[in-house]
């Protein structure tokens, strides 16, 4: 593949400069994000960091964070997007083994900045001020071109199997993916979409403000998550493309405006977790085609996506393979069904884990295969199901659990919102599910029923021995459910 890539805001700036790239209250040009990033560039050199420096961020979804990608993509000055909603103990735990010089942030999260870069000896900047000087200074003088492996920005893992691991990310991945979700969305200069999923995970930077960027169309950017701002977003036309995770759908499908929106107007795509059958459907209804799709931060993230096709007929599946990825299954023969852990090959997969060459061994095969931890099943059309985490399923009485299948059944159920499962210890059996539900608004729910509900469904050790009724789940930013803090509640209770 290629040593080099095109500098992306010089590249767009140069094939289309007057078009609209963001808004936000401002209107910006893709000219103007090219002349921005420059002088930022410029500003972050003469501040003193040069080129494999790490640069902390911390800030709510704005162009100035984009602004601040494209610059350290000019000068290779390494971005690290933090958690805002992290207290200060735990990201200068994620950021001691980065080793940081500075942090940049917006003026919501001054003090925690502060707090940040006083403990770590980092110098600190602020978009008020400092971003705003520097965005006027002449642009350096530069190539054209970055080199395709260097690390640009690292994202760091959730956390929910341990301590949190940085994932290079570079400008090949973003070049990958970016061809991914064009041709598998048919995206185009004229699309416009929202961004608004936390810019501190893969999704809230490539899918699909990135792609879409590159694509020469425009997005809207939104401090963070709003349903009611996104719907009028939405029934108002000022989206085309629209990416969320399934908690985003949910949300959507509880509102009085979601039936004021042409759904059939607006391409949907899902990751980050199963979206439940019920969900599709309800949105199926309205006209709309989820697409539900699979990949992961190593990934760039675009892995899979369903096709509208066969949308409604493979309902559970995240489709096949995109243009730029490969994927086997452990132990299954290339194109054969069966069912093996999920792994990947390709432009979009990250070259490892900064300054963690342990992890980096870890992840990948001896020929070269990303491992993803999930277990998967191919069916003989060609169409991939997630069976689910590889660490999540547990053993009772000898036979192998899969939580993700128990929760479609309970996701079926009229009266269940959400469910989460889990295995825990039993005496007997070794290991039992706990099922942790939120009751949809207006409905109650009974353990009883719910228990007979699922043994008409599935095989009586399958289903599980304790039911719990909460408010709602322990979540990451992502909107994924952190299952070991679900085992945590239980011990409490």
């Amino acid at each position: 593949m290629f040593d080099a890539v095109p500098d992306m805001a010089a590249k767009r700036a140069e094939l289309t400069p007057e078009a609209l790239a963001f808004r936000d209250g401002r209107d910006w040009s893709f000219a103007a994000v090219d002349r921005a990033a420059g002088g930022i560039a410029a500003g972050l050199t003469q501040a003193g960091l040069q080129e494999g420096d790490r640069l902390a961020i911390l800030c709510h979804n704005a162009v100035a964070f984009f602004l601040a990608l494209f610059a350290c993509q000019k000068t290779g000055i390494v971005l690290c997007p933090l958690n805002w909603r992290q207290p200060a103990p735990e990201l200068l735990d994620t950021l001691a083994p980065v080793g940081a010089r500075a942090i940049l942030h917006d003026a919501a999260f001054a003090d925690l900045a502060a707090e940040i870069a006083e403990a770590a000896g980092l110098a600190r900047y602020a978009f008020e001020g400092d971003l705003d000087d520097w965005q006027s200074l002449p642009p350096r003088s530069e190539p054209q071109t970055v080199p395709a492996d260097r690390p640009w920005y690292l994202l760091f893992t959730s956390g929910t199997t341990g301590r949190p691991k940085a994932v290079i990310q570079t400008a090949r991945m973003a070049w990958a993916n970016a061809v991914s979700v064009m041709q598998s969305v048919s995206m185009t200069a004229a699309d416009r979409s929202v961004n608004f999923l936390p810019l501190f995970h893969t999704a809230g930077i490539n899918l699909y403000t990135l792609p879409l960027f590159l694509a020469g169309g425009s997005s809207t950017v939104l401090p963070k998550f709003e349903a009611e701002a996104l719907l009028q977003l939405c029934r108002d036309g000022a989206v085309t493309q629209f990416f969320g995770v399934p908690a985003i759908y949910q949300a959507f499908s509880l509102s009085d405006l979601v039936d004021d929106v042409d759904w059939a107007g607006i391409r949907c795509g899902c990751g980050g977790a199963p979206l439940p059958d019920p969900l599709i459907r309800f949105f199926a209804a309205r006209g709309a085609r989820v697409l539900n799709g699979y990949g992961m931060t190593e990934t760039g993230p675009m892995g899979t996506l369903m096709d509208p096709a066969a949308a409604e007929a493979k309902i559970g599946s995240v489709g096949k393979p995109q243009m730029m990825n490969e994927i086997r299954l452990a132990g299954v023969a290339p194109g054969a069904a069966g069912t093996g852990e999920i792994q990947f090959r390709g432009p979009n997969v990250t070259p490892g884990y900064y300054r963690n060459d342990a992890a980096t061994r870890a992840v990948f095969t001896e020929d070269g295969w990303l491992k993803t931890g999930d277990v998967g099943r191919r069916d003989a059309d060609g169409y991939l199901y997630v069976v689910d985490r590889i660490k999540d399923m547990f053993i009772s009485g000898g036979e192998n659990v899969y939580p993700a299948e128990v929760e479609r059944v309970l996701h079926a159920h009229p009266a269940v919102l959400e469910a989460a499962v889990v295995g825990v210890p039993d005496a007997r059996w070794g290991e039992t599910g706990a099922a942790f539900l939120i009751a949809r608004p207006g409905e109650a729910l009974d353990t009883d029923a719910l228990r007979a509900w699922c043994r008409a469904r599935l095989a009586a050790y399958k289903v599980p021995a304790r039911f719990r009724v909460v408010e709602d789940l322990p979540r990451t930013a992502a909107g994924k459910v952190r299952k070991p803090d679900l085992k945590e509640m239980l011990d409490d209770a």
